[in-house]
């Protein structure tokens, strides 16, 4: 949370090398509205440095203020600004950078390693909580796959979750209002996990070795994952994944570098675990994106309405399911970067029906494929 602050107050101190206001048009191509969709422009597209000599706020065609964030990505220096811009179908919206002070912002995001929990890795928006398992956990033979957590409420729910487990002794595997952990992982890619597919096998990874955080900001986190000893057949390499979580988005962003010796025909998937009975999964090969939903139970047996997952693979070649996971495939250079996206939800915040879930990806993966365009002047 203090990273949190040092990097809102950043934004309060970051700088204009001119004291003219700048114009950010932000253009929809598509037939769909769309909502507080995170949008990025480059620092020195807008004229802009890092010395602190002026204040800033963010305005709407409005006058209303609008919440944005400075992206570091690792540098000393902000690389570039982002907010959630709100857009009719086929129209532009105009958002002004000007002189003043902006108001702080209140966290919709967040991520961090948690170490009270077996090296646990969670993170969450206002749509899901997940987390990755790591090395404290080897005994247990975790795998790479993704877990997720219900929620349903906007507040961040992760670090209370946690605190109620371990301290209360408050099972987080059971709702006590604001949502659960009742999904299993097993050895498994989970909600969006990812892995080389060669020789006919689907090779799932084991815990991650390390993590880094990259940007820990009040609208979006960038985080990574390494993984030393990924095993390919009798090969083995490795594997970076760099994941995003923004504010207001379905899902989490991934990019994914495996590097070692090339394996011939290897390809990437990234899938999701359909569990013992398979309920519901749907695809659409086209459009990128696969999907699945489900019943959601407690450990105490409870029924909890219907959860879902969703991952879109830009290009996929192919879908299919193997050992019980649905699967989208990319053709894959070693040593080249795979983007993909992958998440969660519940019918008891958000999606309330399967078709409403299916629906969303649908519409995310259109998005994905048309993005926002944004001019400065």
């Amino acid at each position: 949370m203090n990273k949190i602050f040092s990097i809102l107050f950043c934004g309060l101190m970051f700088a204009s090398c001119c004291n003219q206001p700048k114009q950010i048009t932000v253009t929809n191509p598509t037939d769909l509205d769309r909502t507080n969709e995170m949008v990025e422009v480059e620092v020195a597209e807008l004229g802009l440095c890092g010395k602190a000599c002026e204040n800033f706020v963010l305005v709407d065609a409005d006058g209303n203020e609008v919440s944005y964030q400075l992206m570091f990505y690792g540098q000393e220096t902000p690389q570039s600004i982002i907010f959630q811009a709100n857009v009719k179908a086929g129209e532009a919206a105009v958002y002004t950078l000007e002189k003043g002070m902006p108001s702080p912002v209140t966290p919709k995001v967040s991520a961090r390693y948690v170490p009270e929990r077996k090296d646990d890795y969670a993170w969450e928006n206002e749509a899901a909580a997940y987390r990755m398992y790591g090395p404290a956990l080897a005994n247990e033979n975790p795998s790479n796959g993704v877990d997720l957590w219900l929620k349903r409420t906007d507040e961040l729910i992760v670090d209370t979750f946690y605190y109620n487990e371990l301290e209360l002794g408050q099972s987080y595997h059971i709702d006590h209002g604001k949502g659960l952990d009742c999904y299993k992982v097993a050895d498994k890619l989970g909600c969006g996990g990812v892995a080389p597919f060669a020789f006919d096998t689907l090779w799932v990874g084991k815990h991650y070795d390390r993590y880094e955080n990259i940007d820990q900001g009040a609208l979006r986190c960038v985080f990574a994952f390494e993984y030393d000893h990924v095993k390919v057949g009798q090969q083995e390499v490795t594997e970076r994944i760099v994941i995003t979580v923004d504010a207001g988005a379905q899902l989490n962003k991934a990019v994914v570098t495996y590097n070692g010796a090339d394996i011939e025909g290897m390809q990437v998937a990234a899938g999701i675990y359909l569990h013992d009975v398979v309920d519901n999964p749907q695809q659409d090969l086209a459009a990128g994106w696969i999907a699945y939903a489900e019943n959601a139970t407690s450990d105490a047996g409870v029924p909890s309405g219907r959860n879902y997952g969703a991952v879109v693979v830009p290009g996929a070649k192919a879908m299919n399911i193997v050992s019980n996971t649905l699967l989208a495939y990319a053709d894959y250079q070693m040593g080249s970067e795979f983007t993909y996206y992958f998440g969660g939800g519940w019918s008891k915040w958000m999606y309330p029906t399967d078709q409403d879930w299916f629906d969303a990806t649908a519409r995310t993966a259109k998005q994905l494929a048309n993005p926002l365009q944004v001019t400065v002047q």
